[in-house]
């Protein structure tokens, strides 16, 4: 199995493992919150961040990856970033309608193509914008049903989406810019995202349901299902920077859109949530988008290999060629002959 073969299946695995585990623990935490009525989702995630750092520490003594350390402040900021990114995304939605907030989601996509253009100076195709839209289009149908706005919600939308882009397309950039592994970055980044939402999770849970998480009643079964969205979370954190360092941000937002049309369609076969002809018609053309999106991202990169391996070829054909390093090195000769003689002739009179 060539190397092209190896990365493309190792995506496809981070794609699925990405897909099963979001879906896993949303239906998990939904049952948690909506059934058990543990609603404190900002501390809920603090902990499964701080299981996760542990469950890493574990397998890092255990040999299974190398700590590669690198530049402290860019792993400090970038974790407290993350950590302000969640807090931000719960209070967005806790200020704003559900309606609202989908947009707010929906929104991150042509930012993150947005900062990519402009500081990174990337380029998408007509082809690429065209299949995002229509995802856009049948997301935004399936999901967004009222619209209610008010200053401070949106507000706080907008910082939440420029955090959110922003912590996306560093854990893609820092990835690349230090040659560290998801596993070494998530390793190093978890203690600052858990410390960020230890601290704040309470406060901000406070603020949103006037409930305090250290005064709730933590039932047996209350208890098993946070320890098993702990678990799962695992999966879902390491899962969320492998497919954006080995894809894009562009392409893990794809995938989020796509676990949300799975979460509904789960939603109604296994908890029976109301379903109605809209959201079958939303989830059908955000399905043809990534479908759309898939294709064009296949065909664009087939052609950058091809235009790589022309490269190459033509690149060790000038090298191997005699008759062309001859000719180059008799003009070089001879023009280096002929400027000394010039120069001589000229002293000599």
């Amino acid at each position: 199995m060539g190397e092209g073969e190896r990365f493309q299946l190792g995506t496809v695995g981070a794609l699925t493992l990405s897909v099963v585990s979001s879906v896993s623990i949303v239906i998990c935490n939904k049952a948690l919150m909506s059934s058990l009525h543990f609603i404190f989702a900002t501390t809920l995630t603090s902990w499964h961040l701080l299981v996760t750092f542990c469950s890493l520490h574990v397998a890092l003594r255990m040999r299974f990856f190398e700590h590669k350390p690198f530049e402290q402040k860019a792993v400090m900021g970038f974790g407290i970033l993350n950590g302000i990114s969640i807090g931000l995304l719960n209070l967005s939605l806790g200020f704003n309608s559900v309606g609202f907030y989908q947009m707010t989601k929906l929104a991150i996509i042509p930012c993150t193509v947005l900062l990519e253009t402009l500081f990174l100076g990337k380029r998408f195709s007509k082809r690429i914008q065209l299949s995002l839209a229509t995802l856009l289009l049948g997301v935004g149908i399936a999901t967004v049903t009222d619209l209610q706005l008010n200053a401070l919600g949106s507000f706080l939308s907008f910082l939440a989406v420029i955090t959110t882009c922003v912590a996306q397309i560093m854990t893609n950039t820092i990835q690349k810019k230090y040659k560290v592994s998801s596993t070494q970055l998530l390793y190093q980044s978890c203690p600052y995202q858990a410390a960020t939402l230890l601290i704040t999770g309470p406060y901000l849970d406070k603020l949103l349901t006037s409930q305090n998480v250290f005064a709730f009643k933590y039932t047996t079964q209350v208890t098993v299902f946070i320890v098993l969205s702990c678990l799962i979370s695992i999966s879902v954190n390491f899962s969320t920077f492998l497919v954006i360092g080995k894809t894009s941000p562009v392409t893990y937002q794809v995938l989020g859109h796509l676990k949300t049309c799975l979460v509904l369609a789960f939603g109604y076969i296994l908890l029976h949530d109301p379903f109605s002809w809209r959201n079958i018609l939303g989830i059908m053309i955000a399905m043809i988008g990534m479908i759309l999106y898939s294709y064009c991202c296949t065909l664009e990169n087939q052609q950058k290999s091809v235009e790589a391996s022309a490269q190459a070829s033509q690149a060790r054909d000038a090298e191997s060629d005699p008759l062309i390093n001859v000719e180059n090195g008799s003009a070089v000769v001879t023009d280096t002959v002929g400027q000394k003689s010039t120069v001589w002739s000229k002293d000599r009179d």
